[in-house]
This record gives C-alpha cells, sequence and structure tokens, in this order.
C-alpha cells in the first residue's frame, strides 16, 4: 500500500475510483497489486483504491504480463505455479487456477473448508520475493509517496521503476 500525497487528489475530470486513489485504514492511498517472476522482479501490476480486496484484480493480474523463454520459443503467459497470500485464498481463485493447469501455493483462512490438497511450505516460503520486490520499488521516492495526480502516469513511474530493476 502506498500512500499518496495531499495533493495528488483532485485532477479535473477524474474521481478517486478512476485515479486509483482512496480511504483505507492506512489513510489516502493507493494499492499496488504486483506479479513478480521467480527471481521477485516485477512483471505487472495493476493499480486499485486503497480498501480494494486483492481477490477483486486477480484474474486481471495474472492475465497480464509474458516472460521470455530461455530457449527458443513464444514468451511464456503462464507460471507453474503461484504463491500468494491469505488474502488471495478463496475457491473462485482455486477453480481459475486449476482450470489453467496452474499450481496453487496458497494458504487456506481458518475458516474456510479443508479440501484434499496438500500446502507446501517450502514453496510459500519463496513469496517473500514478492514483499522484497516491493521494498525495492518504494526506494523510488516517486513511488513511495505518489506525487501524481493520475493513475496513468504513476503506472509509469512504476514501469520505470521496474525497468531499472530488470537492468
Amino acid at each position: 500500500m502506498i500512500r499518496a500525497h495531499q495533493h495528488a487528489a483532485g485532477a479535473t475530470g477524474s474521481d478517486a475510483e478512476s485515479e486509483a486513489l482512496g480511504y483505507s485504514k492506512g489513510g489516502f492511498s493507493t494499492k499496488i497489486h504486483l506479479r513478480c517472476e521467480g527471481n521477485g522482479k516485477p512483471v505487472t501490476f495493476v493499480l486499485t483504491v486503497g480498501q480494494r480486496n486483492e481477490s477483486v484484480v486477480f484474474e486481471q493480474l495474472m492475465e497480464q504480463g509474458s516472460l521470455k523463454r530461455p530457449a527458443r520459443g513464444r514468451p511464456r503467459l503462464r507460471p507453474h505455479r503461484v504463491a500468494a497470500d491469505k488474502a488471495y485464498t478463496g475457491q473462485p481463485i482455486r477453480s481459475y487456477l486449476q482450470r489453467r493447469g496452474i499450481g496453487a501455493v496458497i494458504p487456506r483462512r481458518t475458516n474456510e473448508a479443508r479440501r484434499g490438497t496438500r500446502f507446501d511450505r517450502q514453496a510459500y516460503r519463496q513469496r517473500n520475493r514478492v514483499e522484497r520486490a516491493i521494498n525495492r520499488l518504494k526506494q523510488f521516492r516517486r513511488i513511495a509517496t505518489r506525487y501524481e495526480k493520475r493513475a496513468d502516469n504513476y503506472l509509469a513511474m512504476l514501469t520505470i521503476a521496474a525497468i531499472l530493476l530488470w537492468i
């Protein structure tokens, strides 16, 4: 979650939803939903208002971005498996992953029914690479504070920061 600067709001001809600005427990903010490759480098991201639930944009996040294969061939769109936190749990997300043949390394909530799948703790530990990628993105001041009024401009700054992390 990125705290927005007080002057980031109020662009003419826009509303808070379209500019990805909203109130959450932390205050006026923007939420960055990030998809990383296996080594923790950002592949794609989606911006939402601060109070938006993560599971709403999961499918959009999975449909974006591709990775170049080490050998010849088309870029890879689907990962072998997805490691995510409990915010991305639930039957719609699990069935989406199962339909596409993607393994799910997502812990279940305590109130969620247990099914036959076994949770792989060793693979779940690799999820911290996403957290470290977010921390590397926040090293860029424009990303950490969001001075931009328009979501498109902020997304452009995120893209530039992601390119610098890939270099």
